[in-house]
């Protein structure tokens, strides 16, 4: 069956619901003990809060399937939007081997990404922010053709450089900022530029200077948050446009909503954000009390395994960062239960912003899409791997006029 959407009318349509349904997921439901909407919507929060646990942990994993949200919002068009091909592979699979170096999981989407990169013969593949130029290195032995991988931090180049040695593969890390003006020297229109899950400012500028250059690309973006911006400035005229007219606007929180989805994580994992989340939770109803202030504080992450043993020492770590002063006879367990019986609810009515979080995605997709097909490109945007393996599993590959073929 055809899609009955194409980029201009899905990204249209997108921008109109986002727009539409902004004052329903634009709120972050762990800041707001009453939510902005909860009262207009009361209907729709008691359904959720009355979600059992295990339905509730069922929706962030699959937010369009047998949702009660389908009865105040379209869920329905909203899956659709969001539906998008896999992108097809060629070649064969790659011997394990080449696995050396590289994580697991880094290597099954170099396995995902690679078939997909349709590499014409002339062209000169280039990999951009390589790292230690894992793609690079797999491309060059793929292909059997020399790689460019440009790279900002000394240290990956010569640790890159090394393997490419080691494993014979052909190899150039070349040490760029890729947002100096100076990399345009890298670009020419037999190249094919590369960049698995380059980030915000990165990949944008990566699609600036490729249809600059004239040349084909093939990307998996990914953090569209990470930007100087601190408000979002559409890539495409015809996104530009609908922001105007339906007054989107996306701040760079706004944006994180959309790489928020992350891979089911180990128990111990999940079982520590919880805990840590309902700390946080509890310090925030124990700050606004001692405060007299009732307004988020916002608290500076702790990597995991640097948590404190408990709810109180963790309180009184988080106040000695705000400069808040905690008197005497706090009931510690008080403010732990309160925080657990917060988090549950945020979990639920959270769901709301699970809904919009890939439409969003899929909306900064196709506005790098069409920008690419304002630019005469030949463009393409679909996944090329499984959800389980990456939740950033967007790919666009594109081709200038001058080099369709």
């Amino acid at each position: 069956m055809s899609d009955p959407w194409s980029p201009a009318r899905r990204l249209e349509r997108l921008t109109e619901l986002l727009a539409t349904w902004r004052p329903l997921w634009h709120p972050l439901p762990f800041q707001h003990p009453g939510l902005p909407w909860s009262a207009e919507w009361s209907a729709m929060a008691e359904a959720l809060l009355a979600l059992s646990d295990a339905e509730a942990a069922r929706l962030q994993e699959t937010p369009f399937i047998d949702s009660p949200l389908a009865d105040w919002l379209p869920v329905a068009e909203l899956e659709a939007l969001t539906r998008l091909p896999r992108l097809s592979a060629e070649g064969g699979v790659l011997p394990e081997r080449w696995a050396a170096h590289m994580g697991g999981r880094k290597w099954r989407q170099v396995q995902a990404f690679l078939p997909r990169v349709r590499l014409h013969q002339g062209e000169s593949p280039l990999e951009w922010c390589a790292g230690k130029g894992h793609l690079a290195r797999t491309l060059a032995r793929h292909h059997g053709v020399e790689v460019t991988a440009l790279e900002w931090d000394a240290t990956l180049c010569r640790n890159g450089a090394a393997l490419a040695d080691a494993q014979d593969a052909p190899v150039v890390l070349a040490r760029q900022d890729v947002m100096a003006p100076s990399v345009e020297r890298w670009l020419a229109p037999d190249s094919h530029a590369c960049a698995l899950h380059a980030c915000g400012d990165l990949h944008r500028r990566l699609l600036e200077r490729v249809v600059d250059a004239g040349c084909a690309v093939t990307l998996a973006p990914c953090c569209y948050q990470r930007t100087a911006d601190a408000w979002y400035r559409p890539l495409s005229r015809l996104a530009a446009d609908g922001m105007a007219r339906f007054r989107l606007e996306l701040s760079r929180d706004d944006l994180s909503m959309a790489v928020q989805e992350t891979v089911t994580a180990p128990r111990h994992d999940r079982r520590h954000r919880r805990r840590a989340g309902a700390w946080r939770l509890g310090f925030d109803h124990l700050q606004r009390e001692v405060r007299g202030i009732d307004d988020y504080l916002p608290v500076p992450s702790l990597a995991y395994g640097r948590m404190p043993a408990t709810f109180e020492a963790f309180c009184r770590w988080a106040a000695a960062r705000k400069g808040i002063t905690l008197r005497g006879g706090i009931d510690w367990a008080a403010h732990e239960a309160w925080g657990q019986r917060r988090q549950r609810e945020v979990a639920r009515l959270e769901l709301v912003r699970h809904l919009f979080r890939r439409p969003l995605e899929v909306w900064l997709g196709l506005d790098r899409l069409v920008f690419l097909e304002e630019a005469g490109y030949d463009a393409e945007l679909g996944t090329f791997c499984e959800r389980e393996l990456t939740p950033r599993n967007l790919l666009i590959r594109a081709r200038g006029p001058a080099l369709k073929r």
